[in-house]
């Protein structure tokens, strides 16, 4: 803990951050052991972090392959301020929309606590449709093409429509193919929306109105006048600066933003927009 406060998050004045454990339990296959190893890490986050540093709010573990438990253990931490969100994570045994995930967005959508949908994990299955990579780098650039994965699943089955209070963040794996892929989602929901009539609007809107986004890994294009563009159509009210610290690539708060970047968008950049997301009164 005192290491992070003087390399984190004293020098960049921070004065919220939420943390996203990992390699924590989620996705093993005996569902006893992942819910005593997930709720165990919950506990672990109050003791050892949220309890010795007020900046700092915890997200709920839990052992998303088995619904029921997973509902439990966030019914049993709701209204405990340690906590601000729900973590699942993008590779799992089925796409994220999937009926036996439901459990949990009913839980998070009761106690108010989005779901944070962090890059990473493991179903079982390789992460291409043909197979396993042969390098970590084929693996980075693929988080991104499983959250796209994990949100279509999510609004063409009719989780949104389903739980229409519920909140999502992606959390990173990006954030400048969203445009592109809720662009395509409504083109072929438009030819082909017979065969989903529980999505009763163009994705598009669901996932404006429904999903927020992290900025780690930041897209970098070669004109920043693109990135804004990006952004304009996310909107800026819904991008949460993320530093993936301690991992080796994380971003530094004080490089991230280009210039250009108006004071209010700044200010909702790296902390308005959380608070307001995750109901935390400055």
């Amino acid at each position: 803990m005192s290491f992070m406060q003087k390399q984190l998050l004293d020098p960049n004045n921070v004065e919220l951050g939420v943390l996203n454990p990992l390699n924590t339990g989620q996705g093993i296959r005996n569902h006893e052991l992942s819910a005593a190893l997930c709720s165990a890490i919950n506990d672990w986050q109050i003791d050892k972090w949220t309890s010795k540093d007020r900046r700092l709010k915890a997200s709920i573990v839990v052992g998303n392959e088995d619904g029921l438990s997973a509902a439990a253990e966030i019914r049993e931490r709701a209204g405990d301020k340690n906590f601000v969100q729900v973590l699942l994570l993008s590779r799992n045994v089925e796409p994220l929309g999937q009926r036996r995930y439901w459990p949990i967005y009913q839980a998070a959508e009761e106690a108010g606590l989005p779901v944070g949908v962090h890059a990473f994990g493991f179903g079982g299955n390789p992460i291409t449709p043909s197979g396993w990579p042969s390098y970590y780098i084929e693996e980075m650039v693929g988080h991104s093409q499983c959250q796209q994965s994990a949100l279509a699943s999510l609004v063409l089955e009719g989780v949104f429509e389903r739980f229409p209070k519920l909140k999502m963040v992606m959390i990173e794996a990006g954030f400048g193919w969203t445009p592109s892929l809720a662009w395509r989602l409504d083109k072929v929901w438009h030819r082909l929306r017979s065969e989903v009539p529980h999505v009763k609007r163009p994705p598009s809107e669901y996932i404006r109105e429904q999903v927020w986004w992290t900025t780690q890994p930041m897209e970098d294009p070669e004109r920043r006048e693109d990135l804004f563009d990006v952004i304009k159509w996310i909107g800026w009210d819904r991008l949460l600066f993320a530093t993936d610290y301690p991992h080796w690539d994380y971003d530094d708060p004080s490089r991230v933003l280009p210039a250009g970047v108006s004071d209010a968008n700044r200010e909702a950049f790296y902390l308005g927009n959380a608070r307001k997301l995750y109901g935390i009164a400055a």
